[in-house]
C-alpha cells in the first residue's frame, strides 16, 4: 500500500489518521496498512487505502483512429504497448458515516480511475491488443475478488471515472453479449 487515510463522519472532516508508506519497495504490506488504519474502527469512519498496480497502456505514435492519407491509403494508428503505473483506491465505509453513505456507494468503493486501460478505444483490436485488454481486466477482477474475500463486504461498487458501466462498455468494445 501507498498511503491510508481515515476520516470520522464526514468527508468535510479533516483526517484522524494518515500515513503514507511510499511506492514500490518502500510500499507497506496490504495487512499491514489496514491493521494500522483500523486501529481507529468506528462506525462513522471512512477508511481509504491507495495502492499502485501496473496496467497494459497504448502508447500512440503518430495519428488517432483510421484516416484516408493525401494518397487515398488507409493509415492505421501506430503506438506500442508498455506496462505503466497507475494508483487504485479502495474505500471502506462504516454505516454511520456521513448518513449511510455505504447504502449508495456500497461497503466497499474501488476507483481505478480511468477506464481507458481496460478499454483502450484508441487501439485497433488485434490479438495483441485484446491480450493485453484482457490482462488488464483480469487483474481488475482478481483485485475485487481479494478485497471482497478479505474485507468480508457483502456490497461493492466499482467507479470509474466514467461513471458508466465498465462491464457494458467493455461488451460492446469486445463486440459480446451483456
Amino acid at each position: 500500500m501507498n498511503a491510508a487515510t481515515v476520516w470520522p463522519i464526514a468527508w468535510s472532516e479533516s483526517p484522524v489518521f494518515q500515513r503514507v508508506y511510499g511506492r514500490g519497495e518502500r510500499a507497506a504490506e496490504p495487512r499491514q496498512a489496514v491493521e494500522d488504519a483500523l486501529e481507529l474502527l468506528h462506525d462513522d469512519y471512512a477508511y481509504e487505502f491507495q495502492a499502485g498496480w501496473n496496467l497494459w497502456e497504448f502508447e500512440m505514435a503518430g495519428l488517432s483512429g483510421s484516416t484516408a492519407s493525401a494518397e487515398g491509403r488507409d493509415e492505421r494508428v501506430s503506438g506500442r504497448w508498455a506496462r505503466a503505473p497507475r494508483v487504485v483506491r479502495v474505500t471502506g465505509f462504516g454505516p454511520l458515516f456521513e448518513e449511510g453513505t455505504f447504502e449508495q456507494e456500497g461497503h466497499i468503493r474501488i476507483d481505478f480511475g480511468t477506464d481507458a486501460p481496460f478499454l483502450e478505444e484508441e487501439a485497433e483490436l488485434d490479438p495483441v491488443a485484446a491480450r493485453h485488454i484482457e490482462d488488464n481486466v483480469r487483474q481488475l477482477v482478481e483485485l475485487t475478488r481479494a478485497i471482497e474475500k478479505e474485507s468480508g463486504a457483502t456490497a461493492r461498487l466499482l467507479w470509474s471515472e466514467m461513471g458508466e458501466s465498465l462491464a457494458q462498455r467493455l461488451a460492446a468494445r469486445l463486440g459480446t453479449g451483456n
